[in-house]
Order: C-alpha cells, then structure tokens, then sequence
C-alpha cells in the first residue's frame, strides 16, 4: 500500500495493533484460535484497501476510437462492490450503474469495473464514492456525460448502533448532459432501474 513517507507502519507494527484490539474486546490474542488472527487481519487490510497503491484515472487513459460512429449512452449496471466506512471501518456493500455518453471515443467496460473498485478499496463515505468515480470518468474520457448512482448497505448502521438490516442508501452523482438534459437524466435513471430517483 502506498503510504505517505512520514507515516510508514510496519507489519509488526499493524500486527501488534491487532493484538492489542484483541486484549481491549477482553479476549486473549495468545489462545490458540487467535494467535494467527492478527497475520490474518493485516493481510486482509492489505487486500480491503489495495486501492491507495492504484490510480483510477491510469484505467481510463486507453481507449477506442473506431467504433462506427456510436455516440449513443453507455451503461454498466449492477457493479457489485465492497468498501469500508471511514467512521466505523465497518463495511460498505452494494452495487454501481455507470454511465456515459461519449464522445468519438470509449473504454473497455472492464476499465470501468477497475475504477469503482480502486475507489472502493479506501476508506469511504457513499457519497464522496459516487463523486469520485463520476469525477474521474469526467475529467479522462471528457464524454458528454456521466452518470453513477450507488446503493449501499452500511454496516455502522445495520450491526450497530439504530440496528436497521433492511435499509438502503442512494447516492447519485449526474454531469453535464446527465445533470442538464432532463430526457438524458430520466434514460439513465430508468435504465439503472432507478427512474423514481
């Protein structure tokens, strides 16, 4: 993971943290079904937040321009992700629409996949999630316009504290003739099978 210079941890170090949360839920780090566990933790962390060593946008910079003049809305659905609430470090699970209109050129779908999960692979908030991935696909592929909604269970919510399993969040993030084209913004939304949004 890529780390700012000053504050470098070693894997003892994170490793030691672990035993200590260990020690303060009141359980003993040293019996044998938790004596592996903080090996166990941090090379989960290291998988759970692999996106701070990525950049988003590098995924984008390929793209296609021979592709017979379509110049129609692109639309990736249902991108399943995991993330992590940077209140609680309690996961974030839902699913991503993407969309975009483009101009002369587009992107492998795959390469959307890769953003939303660089993205996610950080500690989050859902909406600071939807701003970023819309954002980038903005600023690389400069389309006419980008779409991204997101629904979410939080688990800082559902396991704790109100204890609501069945509640969902809905964040959405529309740009330039997906913000401003009120027939471009109801395709996308009925699309996503979000029209009522």
């Amino acid at each position: 993971m890529r780390r700012h210079p000053s504050e470098a941890v070693t894997r003892e170090d994170a490793e030691a943290a672990v035993r200590t949360l260990l020690r303060w839920a009141g359980d003993d780090p040293d019996r044998e079904g938790l004596r592996d566990t903080p090996r166990r933790v941090v090379e989960a962390y290291a998988d759970w937040f692999s996106g701070y060593a990525e950049d988003p946008a590098e995924y984008l910079r390929l793209t296609f321009e021979e592709v017979g003049g379509y110049d129609e809305m692109i639309v990736l659905r249902d991108i399943d992700f995991q993330s992590h609430c940077e209140h609680h470090m309690a996961p974030i699970i839902g699913r991503v629409h993407v969309g975009y209109l483009p101009i002369r050129k587009v992107v492998g779908i795959s390469k959307l996949v890769r953003v939303v999960e660089a993205y996610s692979r950080r500690f989050q908030v859902q909406e600071k999630l939807t701003a970023q991935i819309a954002q980038c696909i903005d600023q690389v592929l400069a389309p006419r316009g980008v779409g991204v909604v997101i629904e979410a269970s939080h688990e800082c919510m559902t396991t704790r504290g109100v204890r609501k399993p069945a509640v969902t969040m809905i964040t959405s993030e529309l740009l330039g003739s997906f913000r401003d084209d009120a027939r471009t913004r109801a395709e996308f939304l009925r699309l996503v099978g979000r029209g009522g949004v």
